[in-house]
């Protein structure tokens, strides 16, 4: 054995001591070391303001984001209590702010249903913080306190006022030796608090921004039914109904018993989503017991109620909480005096009394609910069963796009009429999309077999950004080119997100070209065929992977060589040079060219010309495509009424 190891024996057990039990270690009480354990640090400050004011003390809680990156927290509660404990023989400023598992809130009737009840965030916040300042405002007298990095400087101080009003003040600097970012967004900011005004009713939050000079503020005085109403707005079915529980249980027969109330508040929607669970006042992110008796609840009694109206097809399988959840919008603000949450950051709880009893209540509630809203049930229950049947279908066409696009392109899995190059260099290679069977037998004679690829267009081609995806996939010729490309598609479904696995590390090649005759119809491919890469591969035009091939509009010929002219500027230009005999040839479709003019005008690297599609930018390459080609026939009217004129000539040209 190595001796200069260092020996492994009974001295080699230490224990992190004061302010190190959260400075080295802050993930374990605020969950991680980056900005999200800082943001949570600050929401411990906040959520002691919020249970005062639970217990019935304070109305307004103050919040400012400072331009240091500190944070006040004030609230008018009754203030802190920080002088001499004579039952813990010990100053209570030191049990709040610098002992762990210490606070008012574990035998105190006014704190039963609180957001903290461990007794850590005070403290934790305190250890993890650059400084804090504290000051109470209570029983006569301003006291205040000073720390530095977890330790109090210059003890208690307590100053006499005349002043009745109470209050307690906190300001502080996370410590960035503790967290790896201390710069909480303004956006963490505004959406926490105006989650705590949506449940706790009547309870008024000012947000100050010292960065933005911005001031918010924040009040539901009917709680989560304003909330509801706002989120609901026009779509809503139905006025959002309210239920209340308040009960007792006990997670196993052995446990304590404790309580339990619940606000339960919903409504039916044609379209708008939004499910909500908060236990104590706290955001649960992951839900836990009361998502699981959401689910439970409204699947059973929904499907009861298919059942009962008769709605259900032939052999129809059950609805699923997805469908319901699409017109759903529902807020559950629960407390409980014992709560079992999934960590310190109480975004979730695993109380099973909290399931039973959320589950059975909800479903009692919706049985009687569906008996006195006939109306409202029927409206719903066929909302639902569109999104069931939606879901369904939409799941059957993904499963035949994923077939029809599965399997690479080889001697097992071919395609029809594509002919494929000699190169597996991706960097080289190039595929031709052309247009009809006559353009394919040209461009192959005129081709270099090397590293050129070409696919003909079989017929007209579907307008993707008007079809829906079954009859886009129901395209041969569509489906044809996807395989080629090698990517995949793009494609944003509600119902099928795995479909969407479009890698562009799979690209087959180093440019797309577009390659169609001069004249209108070749404009018209052209355009279809842009429209199929900005539908379904929208990444391989903002990478600049697919390209125009222009052919020429004019062969300008002499005795002894021919001219090319891609447009007219360029026709006349070439004629003025002239001083000999010539003729001028409108050009001739792709397939009508010799294999030499091909090569030498559209195919040679050399002495072709490709243009590079790009997006100028997302929304105006957006708005473009759907003027264009779009649903909205009267925008597209007014454009060509505004703007047709300008192209009159091409057309004429034609």
């Amino acid at each position: 054995m190595d001796k200069r190891r260092k020996q492994y024996d009974n001295t080699s057990i230490s224990a992190l001591k004061g302010p190190d039990r959260v400075r080295l270690r802050p993930g374990v009480i605020f969950g991680s070391d980056g900005i999200d354990g800082c943001s949570h640090a600050m929401f411990e400050i906040l959520s002691n303001s919020i249970d005062e004011h639970r217990a019935g003390f304070g109305m307004e809680i103050t919040t400012i984001r400072h331009s240091d990156n500190s944070i006040t927290v004030k609230d008018k509660g009754r203030g802190i209590p920080l002088d001499f404990n004579p039952v813990e023989n010990r100053y209570n400023y030191e049990l709040i702010f610098e002992e762990l598992y210490a606070g008012g809130k574990y035998s105190n009737e006014d704190y039963e249903y609180s957001l903290g009840l461990n007794g850590l965030g005070s403290c934790a916040t305190q250890y993890a913080s650059e400084y804090m300042d504290v000051k109470v405002q209570r029983d006569d007298f301003l006291y205040e306190l000073h720390f530095e990095k977890g330790f109090n400087i210059g003890g208690l101080k307590k100053t006499p006022v005349k002043s009745k009003q109470t209050f307690t003040e906190i300001t502080f600097k996370p410590d960035i030796e503790v967290f790896t970012d201390i710069n909480i967004p303004l956006e963490y900011y505004q959406d926490t608090i105006k989650k705590q005004a949506i449940v706790n009713k009547g309870l008024r939050f000012i947000l100050i921004d010292e960065e933005s000079d911005q001031r918010f503020e924040y009040l539901y005085p009917n709680g989560i039914m304003d909330f509801l109403e706002e989120i609901a707005g026009d779509d809503e079915m139905m006025t959002p109904v309210l239920y209340e529980l308040e009960t007792k249980g006990r997670d196993r027969a052995d446990k304590p018993e404790y309580k339990l109330k619940a606000e339960v508040a919903f409504a039916f929607t044609k379209a708008t989503s939004l499910i909500e669970y908060y236990h104590n006042s706290s955001f649960l992110e992951h839900g836990g017991s009361p998502d699981k008796a959401v689910k439970a609840a409204f699947v059973h009694a929904v499907d009861s109620q298919i059942k009962y109206l008769n709605k259900y097809n032939k052999n129809e399988k059950k609805v699923s909480f997805i469908d319901i959840q699409e017109s759903l919008v529902i807020v559950i603000n629960s407390f409980s005096t014992q709560t079992s949450y999934e960590n310190q950051t109480k975004k979730a709880v695993n109380n099973k009394f909290i399931q039973e009893a959320l589950t059975d209540f909800i479903k009692e509630r919706l049985k009687i609910f569906f008996i006195e809203n006939k109306e409202v049930t029927e409206k719903a229950i066929n909302q639902i069963l569109i999104n069931k049947r939606s879901r369904e279908n939409a799941e059957q066409t993904r499963q035949a796009i994923k077939g029809k696009l599965s399997g690479n392109v080889d001697a097992t899995n071919r395609i029809k009429k594509f002919v494929d190059c000699r190169s597996k260099d991706i960097e080289k290679r190039e595929l031709y999309i052309v247009e009809g069977d006559s353009a394919l037998g040209a461009c192959k004679m005129a081709r270099d077999a090397e590293f050129q690829a070409i696919i003909p267009i079989r017929g007209k081609i579907l307008n993707c950004l008007k079809a829906d995806l079954n009859k886009v996939f129901g395209s041969e010729i569509i489906v044809d080119i996807v395989k080629v490309l090698g990517t995949g598609i793009e494609v944003e479904s509600k119902y099928a997100k795995d479909l969407s696995k479009f890698d562009i590390d799979n690209l087959r090649w180093s440019k797309v070209i577009i390659c169609t005759d001069a004249d209108v119809d070749g404009f018209q491919i052209r355009t279809l065929l842009l429209t199929l890469f900005y539908t379904l591969t929208p990444t391989l035009i903002e990478q600049g992977k697919i390209f125009i091939a222009e052919s020429p509009l004019y062969e300008i010929e002499t005795k002894s060589k021919s001219y090319f002219a891609y447009n007219d500027h360029e026709k006349n230009a070439i004629v003025g040079r002239m001083k000999q005999d010539y003729k001028v040839h409108r050009s001739k479709g792709l397939g009508e060219n010799d294999p030499d003019m091909l090569w030498k005008t559209t195919m040679c690297p050399e002495t072709r010309r490709l243009v590079k599609v790009t997006p100028t930018d997302e929304e105006s390459t957006r708005e473009t495509f759907e003027v264009l080609l779009g649903d909205d026939a009267k925008n597209r009217k007014e454009f060509i009424e505004e703007f047709g004129m300008l192209y009159m000539d091409q057309i004429d040209e034609q």
